[in-house]
């Protein structure tokens, strides 16, 4: 269970402590939009009674921000609720939520406690079924949330949502604040930088993002961690071009990050990839 807090005109958010995941909710007169749905179908049960707790009417519409498995599998306890709800992503997000669900839900356990990997192995996945490419718009009346593909980063699927009016990005794995961003092997770390700086005119000085994991942010947080992608990509770039090996580059290169961040080894692998 996790208390949600307004943190602007009709925005709410909550902070969970497994994987410290955040929930956002926007509000209008025609109901609620959920943006994340948490880990687990279980999980998933009990955002949705931290949300009824809010008080501002029913779910209307879902957001996966992208499709890994602590953003999306919690989408079937929605659909428990309201079964005709509609469940927005990005086209690669569903793609990959698709075909590497069941891959998660096989192969997650390692290192996490029993409970949580059989919570993991027992949900329901449900695939998003309204899906866009570049842009879309979800109209919640007197207000309007739009969605947003600004590029590859995190996944090739990633999306943001703005609400204008309040001010409020909700920034996905994009944007992470309680560790540094992670990198996996559908990452795309010679890109994630210039897919950062195009969000950039969407933050004022005062807007409020909400990373994915951890507490609020604002432009000057994510500028930080644009910094840090891009020193990632050039250290990249220098490595290969200096012919160090992929085996070698992590020892070799000067990070921003310490060295032991497993990330940067999947940086390496991706973006040593993607350049040849």
């Amino acid at each position: 269970m996790a208390d949600f807090t307004e943190i602007a005109d009709r925005v709410w958010t909550a902070r969970y402590a497994w994987v410290d995941l955040t929930v956002t909710a926007v509000g209008g007169e025609r109901g609620l939009v959920v943006i994340d749905t948490h880990g687990s179908t279980a999980a998933g049960r009990a955002v949705v009674e931290d949300v009824r707790r809010i008080g501002a009417g029913e779910v209307t519409a879902v957001v996966n921000t992208h499709w890994h498995w602590d953003h999306s599998f919690g989408n079937a306890a929605f659909r428990e609720q309201w079964p005709h709800l509609p469940i927005h992503a990005q086209e690669n997000a569903a793609l990959w939520l698709r075909d590497h669900a069941a891959e998660v839900q096989n192969d997650l356990d390692d290192g996490m406690d029993p409970e949580r990997a059989e919570e993991i192995r027992a949900s329901t996945i449900v695939i998003p079924d309204r899906l866009f490419g570049t842009t879309a718009v979800i109209d919640l009346g007197d207000r309007a949330v739009e969605l947003i593909h600004p590029g590859r980063g995190h996944t090739d699927g990633d999306l943001v949502a703005r609400v204008p009016d309040a001010n409020v990005l909700v920034a996905g794995d994009l944007i992470e604040e309680s560790a540094h961003p992670w990198i996996g092997d559908d990452s795309w770390p010679l890109e994630w930088a210039s897919t950062l700086e195009a969000l950039l005119p969407l933050i004022a000085p005062g807007t409020v993002v909400v990373p994915g994991h951890g507490a609020l942010v604002d432009r000057a947080f994510v500028e930080g961690q644009r910094g840090e992608m891009a020193a990632i990509e050039r250290e990249i770039r220098r490595l290969a071009a200096a012919g160090i090996s992929e085996q070698d580059a992590v020892a070799e290169g000067d990070w921003p990050w310490e060295a032991t961040n497993p990330g940067l080894a999947n940086a390496v692998s991706r973006g040593y990839a993607q350049l040849t």
